[in-house]
């Protein structure tokens, strides 16, 4: 049997994603080159991901970029803008104003409005609840009911566009939010990224320094260095190694292990985020039959299951003419869709719609359903923190053990579950390691100083005592002379 191959680094990247590729440009940009990026897909991007579909570019991962038009810049804005990537505003505001029952009719404006404040006032005194340590026996516990209901408290607590806390993204970058419609896909920013110090030629990475489809299986860590040993049975060396592997992949023991393992106050912190599972169904049509009004670009479907089939999304604004419907499903929905067959989906998306629209619908010609949750490289959509978060937790999730690194938008305190809280993730976690390897080349300097010192200091009290002429006698007398 051949000696695997061995390959030896200053620093290894585990993941090509957007923390993953931030933290290579952020070492490239402070000197440090010797850099190794393994990603286990085809592909860089990792949860941005693009597909063509019906004639167009969609986004089966992240697809929006939420926080614009504050007092502070998004960074993913800002990369966008540099790059020309084509968005469209999104405004949810009106999605609950589009409320469809199983008959086709929509919700009065006034009964979804009221609908909508009763779910804001229920989250409300749930969380006072909460943080009296008090949950009590009132009916918020008891959660809604109705369709509608269940609908408005589908939006508010699973959907990105309306939470009850601040939320910092909007907070700190501004209440809108963009789509992004780009035949480049949203991952051109991170092929923009990445051409700045990686060789690249006509969009293609060809720099040897990015491995594409290596499967991280085992990482051996001491005080010395990080040993990665991947499934095709390569092994990388290097001093460090910055890990961006999703908290999904860090949850699964179906993926990397650790040897040592990891210390029981960081598997805990791992183990307390939740992992949420986010898919994007998208269906083609012959023609469009849904309204296509300003207003309209967002419309819900009230069942009385909880998340089944609830939010849709035509992509007329996007890509006007697309006949291209998306809805979106979450958790427990996701990980049914994702067990069974595309047909057995589209049947199910179809009957809802023709609840909503009449019998007369054609049917999609066309399916595309994502499958994050079996995607062993992902296992989810992105991480999802207690309400209330001990201070312990974030320190311990971001927290280095030893030589490695960890970075992902789930490290990012304010920012978990978005690309800007990735690539701001990749950009601390960076700047720790730089300020650590500095401190660590500071260290190696004093210590060989001091290593150099003592045994001259000594040889030089030694030789002070010895006669003058007992130096002709010695080999070493041109060295002698020299420390004299």
């Amino acid at each position: 049997m051949e000696n695997p191959t061995r390959t030896r680094c200053s620093v290894l990247i585990v993941g090509a994603g957007i923390s993953g590729i931030t933290a290579a440009k952020v070492l490239a940009e402070n000197g440090v080159d010797d850099v190794v990026i393994l990603e286990a897909a085809d592909r860089i991007g990792g949860r941005i991901r693009k597909e063509e579909f019906g004639g167009v570019t969609v986004e089966l991962g992240a697809g929006w970029i939420a926080g614009v038009g504050g007092k502070q810049m998004n960074p993913v804005w800002e990369l966008a803008g540099r790059s020309n990537l084509r968005t469209c505003f999104s405004d949810y505001s009106n999605a609950r104003y589009n409320i469809y029952d199983n008959t086709g009719k929509i919700f009065p404006s006034g009964v979804a409005a009221e609908s909508y404040n009763k779910a804001v006032e229920s989250a409300i005194a749930k969380l006072r609840n909460q943080d009296s340590d008090n949950p009590g026996d009132d009916e918020t516990t008891t959660g809604p009911r109705s369709p509608i209901d269940l609908a408005i408290d589908f939006i508010l607590h699973d959907f990105e566009m309306a939470e009850v806390e601040p939320i910092s993204t909007y907070v700190d970058f501004g209440e809108k939010e963009f789509l992004v419609a780009d035949e480049r896909g949203y991952e051109h920013l991170l092929y923009k990224m990445a051409e700045t110090f990686l060789f690249t030629q006509q969009g293609k990475i060809l720099d040897t320094r990015l491995k594409l489809n290596k499967v991280v299986r085992k990482l051996q860590h001491s005080r010395n260095g990080v040993t990665v040993k991947t499934e095709d049975d390569c092994i990388y060396e290097a001093q460090y190694v910055i890990l961006s592997a999703s908290i999904g992949v860090l949850q699964s023991n179906l993926n990397i292990s650790f040897s040592p393992p990891l210390p029981r106050w960081k598997t805990e912190a791992i183990s307390n985020i939740d992992i949420m599972v986010y898919t994007k169904v998208f269906l083609k049509f012959p023609h469009k039959f849904w309204p296509c009004g300003p207003d309209k670009e967002f419309f819900i479907y009230a069942h009385e299951r909880r998340g089944y089939y609830t939010f849709w999304q035509h992509m007329e604004n996007a890509y006007p003419g697309s006949n291209i419907l998306v809805v979106t499903l979450t958790n427990g929905e996701s990980q049914r869709i994702e067990a069974q067959s595309d047909e057995e989906t589209m049947r199910e998306a179809m009957e809802v719609l023709r609840n909503m629209f009449g019998h007369d619908i054609p049917d999609a010609v066309d399916i595309l359903v994502p499958r994050w949750w079996n995607n062993r490289f992902q296992r989810g959509s992105y991480s999802n923190y207690p309400i209330y978060v001990d201070r312990q937790l974030v320190d311990d999730i971001k927290a280095p053990v030893g030589r490695i690194f960890f970075t992902g938008e789930h490290t990012s305190e304010k920012f978990n579950g978005y690309v800007h809280g990735g690539y701001l993730s990749g950009v601390e976690t960076t700047k720790a390691l730089l300020e650590e390897m500095l401190a660590e080349k500071e260290r190696k300097t004093e210590n060989h100083q001091s290593f150099l010192l003592e045994p001259l200091s000594a040889l030089s009290d030694a030789v002070f005592d010895i006669p003058k002429q007992l130096f002709l006698r010695t080999s070493n007398l041109g060295f002698l002379k020299a420390i004299l």
